[in-house]
């Protein structure tokens, strides 16, 4: 086989169907398999997300409250997938909730207060980039709380979980777990790309080199706060696309809603990406 060559934008636009793509993909001695993957994706994303847009009304029509929460080391991926859920969603009975650091008169509040503003209403579903686990691994590990204070919420934080789930809030708690190796490309790519540079911040760079700290408090996060009615679910996410529509999977499979699992899709997770945490550790 000759030197692989690129598409034209000339031929690009003659491409009507998925079959010209692939034999001209062929002819060019391109990497195929890259290219079918990637349409996979596209199209296994696109009835997924159809399944999340009739899980939501079905949300709506019988008043469920919903809360999606993200949590990870940075650059796991937690926004992409976000992004990924919400973006063909009704924004009038969902919401994104990303808060910035809590506000002088906030810190001298209950911890939690801030967020219980945030919990979904009647017929809503929240997701939560980040969430009130930030005392639980981000802040002890930088310094941003005394011992007293990170000792006192993670003797509370089960029992608020029990009270919200004992109200009808139905919590899924992912973790977009990440290698270090690849959190580091991902930083690198960060910083090369002028549209993400936003994203990388000093605290970025402590993520690496405070790794093993971060993962002390991951471990004590998920032995007292995974529970029978507010479980961890570990999402292996050095695959990106993978981590995506595995997530959006397992959120899916946790609900009964009408017309469940009509598109030509599989709507139940991969238990060699996702999992809970118990079942990970083993």
């Amino acid at each position: 086989m000759g030197k692989p060559t690129d598409i034209t934008l000339e031929e690009f636009k003659n491409i009507t169907t998925k079959q010209e793509l692939i034999d001209i993909a062929k002819e060019k001695g391109g990497k195929i398999n890259v290219v079918l993957e990637k349409m996979s994706y596209e199209k296994d994303l696109k009835n997924l997300q159809i399944e999340l847009v009739k899980l939501q009304q079905w949300v709506q029509k019988n008043n469920k409250r919903v809360a999606v929460i993200f949590e990870g080391r940075d650059a796991a991926g937690k926004g992409g997938s976000i992004r990924r859920f919400t973006e063909h969603l009704n924004p009038r009975s969902m919401r994104l909730v990303a808060l910035t650091k809590p506000t002088e008169v906030e810190q001298g509040q209950w911890y939690f207060r801030r967020y219980i503003k945030q919990l979904p209403n009647p017929g809503e579903i929240v997701f939560f980039d980040r969430s009130w686990y930030n005392r639980a691994v981000v802040e002890p590990v930088m310094g941003f709380c005394s011992d007293e204070q990170y000792k006192r919420y993670m003797v509370q934080v089960p029992e608020f979980e029990h009270m919200l789930y004992e109200s009808g809030v139905q919590i899924i708690k992912f973790w977009f777990s990440i290698t270090k190796e690849e959190q580091q490309e991902r930083f690198n790519a960060r910083l090369d790309n002028p549209l993400k540079r936003w994203k990388f911040s000093p605290v970025d760079q402590k993520g690496q080199e405070m790794w093993d700290d971060y993962t002390y408090y991951k471990e004590q996060m998920f032995s007292r706060t995974h529970t029978a009615y507010c479980p961890w679910i570990v999402v292996k996410t050095n695959d990106k696309l993978e981590a995506r529509l595995e997530s959006i999977r397992y959120v899916l499979s946790k609900f009964d809603y009408d017309g469940k699992g009509k598109t030509n899709t599989t709507i139940l997770p991969d238990p060699n990406v996702i999992m809970r945490y118990y079942r990970s550790v083993k």
